[in-house]
């Protein structure tokens, strides 16, 4: 028996409009934290910070934060001055701004709910793996007599001044006058130490299981590079095992590769940064350029890194990996043992670039046979939205406009019925 479906006479369009809108997705936006404070000239030595720190950048795909700013007074009279011009350890202080940052979006009228034993809040810092024990939380409290918020820590306390800027449900900015600063960090405490002079070929073959990717290090000439990394921000180095280059398919002819494809392999395994395990697991930022993304653009030679299953989950856009063990573990470098060959799809998708081609920055990468997550590798794109808040990809900005469409014939539609049924 068929079944027919009519629209009520007294059914109105505005309210089937309501209906079809509501199933829609609207995309991911991220956070620009120094354009949401550009405008307040009393915090620009704290959004330096953010910037010079990297904890800006950290931000930009996280929502659902508080951040805690010191004015520039309450910041020049701390007991340790981050004004330009001081030089505190880079590393610490990007702790410290970090702990400036509550993992969850708190509303002024959040805040005077605060019980008066006061609420556990985890912080930027906690994520990093540095955070001991629970080191990486403040404790927030409301005294409903005096009005006042006050966040403690246990070496420092801040009491809230005002609140800057909201945007509901995903940022919060409130000023406080006192920078909070995590236990057991020497803020001041030097960081200059002698080169590490670490012989990476030789830690590789005192693992036991590294004797390929140990060869291919020392005939491509690449290890070099990868060592005088280590004076800068440090290097984390993805080895495949022994097992890992047996287990390539057949079709897979790494070892007649050109010699400059095969070293740009081998950079796609080095991120410019020295990452601990404990970072890897709660990576801030999961899309991860490589010592290849330099010449080739920020699109390309990426890492998508993630917790998976209880472990890091290594994602090249053909092939998943896992890490398997920490080979070396000593600042400013770590190398973990992976259990696949990390394949660019740059190289091995199905339109591989050429390597003397660099790929124009922005440029949309070739097809591959397996696809990452949908927006995983799109460039950015920007589409009309509060001043900090940013669409997080160009194909979610196709996509919605793609819908309008459909939504806006399918209205004129259901106009066409309304009129002339």
């Amino acid at each position: 028996m068929a079944i027919s479906i009519s629209i009520p006479n007294y059914t109105p369009l505005p309210f089937l409009y309501l209906l079809l809108f509501s199933s829609y997705h609207l995309p991911i936006l991220s956070i620009n934290v120094t354009d949401l404070l550009t405008s307040y000239p009393d915090l620009s030595d704290f959004t330096n910070l953010l910037t010079t720190t990297g904890v800006a950048s950290d931000l930009a795909h996280r929502t659902s934060v508080t951040i805690l700013a010191v004015p520039n007074a309450f910041l020049r009279s701390s007991s340790a001055d981050l004004t330009p011009g001081n030089h505190p350890s880079s590393s610490s202080l990007a702790d410290v701004i970090r702990y400036q940052v509550l993992l969850e979006y708190l509303s002024l009228s959040d805040l005077r709910r605060m019980p008066s034993a006061g609420k556990l809040v985890t912080t930027l810092f906690q994520t990093t793996g540095r955070a001991a024990s629970n080191s990486g939380t403040v404790n927030i409290t409301f005294n409903p007599s005096s009005d006042a918020v006050t966040i403690y820590s246990p070496t420092s306390n801040a009491t809230l001044l005002a609140l800057i800027k909201t945007l509901p449900y995903n940022i919060s900015i409130f000023s406080i006058n006192s920078l909070l600063v995590p236990y057991n960090l020497d803020l001041m405490a030097s960081e200059t130490r002698p080169p590490l002079g670490l012989n990476i070929t030789k830690a590789l073959i005192d693992g036991h299981q590294f004797n390929v990717a140990a060869s291919m290090l020392q005939a491509s000439g690449v290890v070099s590079e990868f060592e005088a990394h280590e004076n800068g921000a440090g290097i984390t180095l993805f080895v495949p095992t022994d097992d890992a280059f047996a287990d390539l398919p057949s079709s897979v002819k790494l070892q007649s590769l050109p010699a400059d494809q095969k070293a740009q392999v081998l950079r796609f395994h080095v991120l410019n940064c020295y990452y601990p395990l404990g970072s890897l697991e709660s990576i801030v930022n999961p899309v991860q350029p490589t010592l290849a993304t330099e010449q080739y653009g920020a699109t390309s030679f990426t890492l998508n890194i993630s917790r998976v299953n209880g472990s890091v989950g290594i994602d090249t856009g053909i092939v998943q990996a896992s890490v398997t063990q920490t080979v070396f573990d000593q600042k400013p470098v770590a190398i973990f043992g992976v259990s696949k060959v990390l394949l660019p799809r740059e190289f091995f998708g199905k339109n591989p670039i050429e390597v003397n081609k660099p790929v124009t920055a922005g440029a949309q990468p070739p097809d591959i046979a397996l696809s990452p997550e949908p927006g995983m590798y799109s460039p950015a794109g920007r589409v009309s939205s509060p001043a900090g808040m940013e669409i997080r990809s160009v194909a979610a900005a196709e996509k919605l406009g793609l819908q309008r469409l459909l939504l806006s014939l399918w209205c004129l539609w259901l106009n066409y019925l309304y009129l002339w049924r």
